[in-house]
């Protein structure tokens, strides 16, 4: 059957029928307007035996009629998650209690009398008459208790398709899906216009095909749960790829707002890091970031942040025995500062042994003595010592250990390394966007100058609480040291307290995850994203993540920017998505940073 919708939405009719005003509306069209209802009519309708046809789609209805007898929360997920573009209704209708009980009372007489009847003949039971009795002695006793109500319940699903051949298709798959679920679906034959209907936002069931089912089992075909991870605030971190929602989380809203990212390198960590950073400025949230390579350089220039590189010949110095001069109850400032100090030092001069250890405390106590700074919180206002106050106090000592010690450090205040951890700090925190880049120090400095940093910034923080995100790239030079490691736990473990987000990026899966501070952080990070990883680093993620055989699998053959998305205790896989402005500023690909170089280039000489 095939008819043609006029401007009013009806079947075709004489137009000496048509009334007043439907003349009225067709004058109106003879002149040349166009109602609404003539922009968003489909220019025809075919109705045939096993599907409709509006515009250009094909669209066939299935409704279900055969259900499992056991079923548990989130089993509609398959048809929920299906990957082709679904209409799913589901109608539930309550019914008074006594007329169930009157009907159940009826059926269970007429169930036990076949039993009966049966073993009279010496025949066997029917196991699916016995098991449907026991069914309804249980909901019947429930009912009486008021512990269910029942329901009828309809399962309608409306697939549509570009073509004939893809609707068979996409149907087949549809009703396997629906097999595997114990669920026997049938086409609503003959009935295709008012099953289509019935799947439209209307709320109207025109085929009212139903299945009894109480309140625990009706409970469990809520339809909104599946595998998707989205709230109503945050930013978008990517796509969903099970079923292609957008994965958009707001991490200051989870218990903490730390987060880890493990990959390999080129999978794309430091790409969604600064996407992260990116669309979290724009929600008022600042950033720090501790940029081993110099990779966030670009993102910086361009939305003019501030870029701190820390070298020798650079005028930007820091003092690490700063104070943040904040009095907290119960906190002994300098107590914590000179605990910080011992880590830093511990880098700095190697293994102490425990007298060397106890030397270097009593040191550095008598080195904020002579600037006058003790436990008091009104003389930490000060201005602190520097690197060389300690060498000296060092070499006033009469133990010989003493002496030892000052020649450790020696090369910061006299030798080759002078002046780049021995002067004031000269530097503040005010840009929405402040990267601190240690790209030309050697490796053996980059651990000192991270941790040289990272104290800094915990102590900016400290002094000015707001929305911030503190993130560290290769925090794996870090966890080289139990002593900087320790002090990243810390930071970690107390980042909550002052509106801090610490994110931690490492490929260096393997020396992060066997340290116990290592493990510590991830637990103590609600967010934790997983990209591609090597062979021989997935089995310790696997065993730290509780990851699957498939799970592990996907991260093994994951592309670019692919991997796993945790928050709390939900996780999705995810791809990373950026449109065009935001790649220009985040990529890191050789190749496509020359191309953009000389096309730059061009733009100037033209």
């Amino acid at each position: 059957m095939k008819f043609f919708p006029d401007i009013f939405g009806k079947k075709p009719q004489a137009a000496a029928n048509l009334s007043d005003q439907e003349s009225g509306w067709a004058q109106t069209l003879a002149t040349g307007s166009v109602s609404v209802q003539d922009i968003i009519a489909p220019p025809a309708i075919e109705v045939d035996f096993d599907f409709i046809k509006i515009g250009a789609y094909y669209y066939r209805t299935l409704f279900v009629i055969g259900y499992p007898r056991f079923v548990e929360a989130n089993w509609l997920s398959p048809l929920i998650n299906f990957e082709h573009t679904l209409e799913i209704a589901l109608y539930s209708y309550p019914v008074e209690a006594k007329g169930v009980l009157d009907d159940l009372k009826r059926k269970m007489t007429e169930m036990e009398a076949t039993i009966a009847t049966d073993i009279q003949h010496g025949h066997l039971i029917d196991p699916a008459v016995q098991a449907a009795l026991e069914d309804a002695q249980m909901l019947q006793e429930e009912l009486v208790k008021g512990a269910e109500r029942f329901f009828q319940f309809g399962l309608y699903v409306t697939v549509p398709a570009q073509s004939k051949e893809e609707l068979d298709e996409v149907t087949k798959q549809v009703e396997s899906t629906l097999g595997s679920l114990l669920l026997v679906p049938k086409h609503a034959s003959l009935q295709q216009e008012d099953a289509f209907k019935t799947t439209l936002p209307q709320g109207t069931d025109h085929i009212y095909i139903t299945r009894n089912m109480d309140t625990t089992s009706l409970a469990t075909t809520f339809p909104f749960v599946s595998s998707s991870l989205t709230s109503n605030s945050g930013i978008m971190y990517g796509i969903n790829e099970h079923n292609g929602s957008l994965v958009i989380f707001d991490r200051f809203s989870q218990e903490n707002a730390n987060s880890v990212i493990f990959a390999k390198s080129g999978a794309g960590k430091s790409y969604l890091v600064k996407l992260e950073a990116l669309r979290s400025l724009m929600f008022g949230t600042e950033v720090i970031v501790i940029d081993p390579e110099e990779e966030y350089k670009t993102l910086c220039q361009a939305i003019g942040g501030e870029l701190i590189s820390f070298n020798f010949s650079s005028e930007a110095k820091i003092n690490p025995f700063d104070l943040s001069g904040i009095y907290e109850e119960g906190e002994n400032e300098l107590g914590l500062k000179i605990l910080s100090l011992h880590g830093l030092f511990k880098i700095i001069m190697g293994n102490l042994t425990p007298s060397e250890d106890a030397l270097l405390d009593r040191a550095l106590v008598a080195t904020y003595k002579a600037k006058g700074i003790t436990p008091d919180p009104a003389t930490q206002q000060n201005e602190p010592p520097l690197m060389e106050d300690l060498y000296k106090v060092l070499i006033g000592m009469e133990e010989s250990t003493a002496k030892g010690l000052a020649d450790r450090i020696e090369r910061f205040v006299k030798g080759s390394l002078v002046g780049i951890f021995n002067q004031q700090s000269n530097i503040d925190i005010k840009n929405t966007f402040t990267v601190f880049s240690i790209k030309d120090l050697e490796n053996e400095l980059r651990p000192i100058a991270m941790y040289l940093i990272l104290d800094f910034i915990w102590t900016k923080v400290k002094n000015d609480i707001r929305k911030r995100l503190l993130i560290v790239d290769e925090a794996w030079y870090l966890m080289q040291y139990p002593d900087s490691a320790s002090f990243m736990y810390g930071i970690a473990k107390r980042a909550r307290k002052y509106y801090l987000g610490l994110t931690t990026i490492t490929q260096d899966v393997e020396d992060f995850l066997t340290t116990d501070y290592g493990r510590a952080i991830v637990t103590n990070s609600s967010i934790q994203i997983l990209l591609k990883q090597s062979p021989a680093a997935i089995d310790q993620v696997a065993d730290t993540f509780y990851l699957s055989e498939g799970e592990k699998h996907l991260l093994l053959s994951a592309d670019i920017g692919e991997g796993i998305f945790f928050a709390g205790p939900n996780h999705v896989a995810i791809r990373i998505v950026a449109s065009d402005d935001e790649h220009a500023l985040v990529t890191t690909n050789p190749k496509e940073l020359q191309e953009m170089a000389k096309a730059q280039e061009l733009q100037k000489q033209f």
